[in-house]
């Protein structure tokens, strides 16, 4: 609290200052996702730090930190932008869908299974989140990219869905825990950095997170069986506050949407091949970017996958009930077309 309260503060000293011209450089403060992850130390980081200075001549000035640096825990983050603390945040919609139901509906879980047709989904999907982001947030949507597939990470052994019966599963959206909700277990939201003290201490029994990020988080400690059935992809956004964006000259913006463009790309190709990577590395496998983990790699039969076509009803019409008329309405003519699937409000 003390730490936002700062923030705020040197915010509001910030934005008392005269608005710079439009031929003067400007400074856009980030905050970023998980420091420990590649998505952050890969790209996010060095676009802000680096590139974007590189790239306008110094016309624009990116600072950023990750959340995880800054004590927060992902879901106060677009609040936080919509006062001015920040200018730019990357987060996951999944974290601010506590203010509208709509936010999830681009990344509901089990219902994509390639990173094709996600990308897709979520090219259909991005006029609903830009006006979700706009109303909601007084903030521009510039991106959205995913985190490696999600999948579960268990202490005690699971060979198939049946077995996440009576578990207890971290979770970290609403629609993950419509999920675990659908096969018998039980939802527990915890936060990121406190999952293994979650698993060591028995307060849940698996951890639902990405490939990569439970290997570079070392989950491997704690957990034992890698169960890589796709349960999502944590898609995640970028946006700037509204009222940066517009302060910001033309040249200025155009220069920053073909640079987030890049990113975004360079991200989107980079996810495509981490799943393999870091579950060969978890599991023991061969491992070119750290130590091997141990942990057993349990894939999904042919039961488990066609379990999730009945399971992702429930979790799609469980989502609806949420959401409301009119936002079922829109996602079934975007997303639904997309995956052949029809959501139903009771």
């Amino acid at each position: 609290m003390i730490r936002t309260l700062a923030a705020a503060a040197l915010a509001a000293t910030v934005f008392a200052a005269p608005v710079l011209a439009a031929d003067k450089p400007v400074t856009i403060r980030a905050v970023g996702t998980w420091g420990n992850l590649s998505n952050y130390f890969k790209h996010e980081g060095p676009f802000f730090n680096e590139k974007l200075s590189e790239a306008s001549g110094g016309s624009i000035i990116g600072e950023i930190k990750p959340q995880t640096e800054l004590g927060l825990k992902g879901f106060e983050i677009m609040r936080l932008v919509k006062n001015g603390v920040f200018d730019f945040a990357f987060g996951l919609p999944g974290y601010v869908a506590q203010e509208t139901a709509a936010f999830d509906g681009a990344d509901l879980a089990t219902l994509t299974q390639d990173i094709g047709t996600q990308r897709k989904v979520a090219e259909a999907y991005f006029p609903t989140l830009e006006t979700l982001f706009a109303d909601v947030y007084n903030a521009k949507l510039m991106m959205l990219y995913p985190f490696p597939s999600q999948t579960l990470w268990c202490k005690d052994e699971v060979t198939g869905i049946e077995d996440l019966n009576g578990k207890k599963i971290r979770t970290y959206s609403a629609t993950l825990g419509d999920f675990v909700e659908a096969v018998g277990g039980t939802s527990v939201t915890v936060a990121f950095a406190e999952v293994i003290p979650a698993l060591e201490k028995g307060v849940v029994d698996c951890g639902i997170t990405g490939t990569m990020s439970a290997y570079t988080a070392k989950w491997n400690q704690v957990a034992n069986y890698a169960y890589t059935l796709r349960v999502g992809w944590g898609l995640a956004f970028g946006a700037i506050n509204m009222d940066k964006w517009n302060a910001m000259s033309p040249e200025q913006q155009e220069l920053m949407s073909k640079e987030i463009a890049a990113l975004n790309e360079r991200m989107w190709a980079e996810t495509a091949t981490e799943d393999e990577v870091a579950i060969a590395c978890i599991t023991g496998g061969e491992c070119a970017i750290g130590e091997k983990g141990s942990m057993t790699l349990v894939t999904p039969s042919e039961a488990d996958i066609a379990a999730l076509k009945p399971i992702g009803q429930q979790v799609l019409d469980k989502w609806a009930g949420r959401c409301g008329k009119d936002c079922v309405d829109n996602w079934n003519s975007s997303v639904g077309t997309v995956l052949g699937l029809t959501a139903t409000v009771e």
